[in-house]
């Protein structure tokens, strides 16, 4: 297989479970890195005005990122991992999506959350990458070993 661990991290819970995943399929790592970094402010949900509340209160936001440089076309399948905001993915993700051409590809998501589920995210991502699969994956809460993650992804139908 060959594929990438795309991942955005606020806390550094997702980057731990990317990290893994990444060694369990032998795939390149890459971080989705905001252009401004989230402080701790920013993330407090039960703020309405901090920046991630007034993000995921509109659909149409796109934080812009630090650079473009993910080794998309090189990589058949992307595991995207993020973790949950809202129910969903963080707009972060659309934009990233939405940056890169992602035809044909078959993209694997994944996330972190300290309560719920994948929710509606992979309906939230599909339009901003319309040609590639965009597959629910799971939660990778927790310390899940290799063997775990290897037995997962050799379940997927790619």
């Amino acid at each position: 297989m060959n594929a990438l661990v795309a991942y955005f991290s606020a806390t550094g819970t997702t980057a731990k479970a990317a990290k893994a995943l990444a060694n369990a399929v032998d795939g390149e790592l890459y971080e989705i890195k905001p252009a401004v970094p989230y402080t701790s402010a920013d993330l407090n949900w039960m703020d309405k005005g901090s920046r991630s509340s007034i993000e995921m209160m509109d659909a149409h936001s796109r934080p812009a990122l630090a650079d473009v440089n993910a080794p998309v076309a090189v990589h058949d399948v992307i595991f995207l991992g993020f973790p949950v905001w809202w129910y969903v993915a963080p707009t972060i993700l659309n934009t990233f999506l939405e940056a890169y051409d992602f035809t044909g590809k078959t993209i694997i998501l994944f996330a972190t959350s300290g309560g719920s589920g994948l929710g509606k995210s992979a309906a939230g991502l599909r339009p901003s990458a319309p040609r590639a699969k965009i597959l629910d994956g799971r939660m990778l809460n927790g310390s899940l070993s290799e063997a775990e993650l290897k037995t997962w992804v050799e379940g997927l139908k790619l």
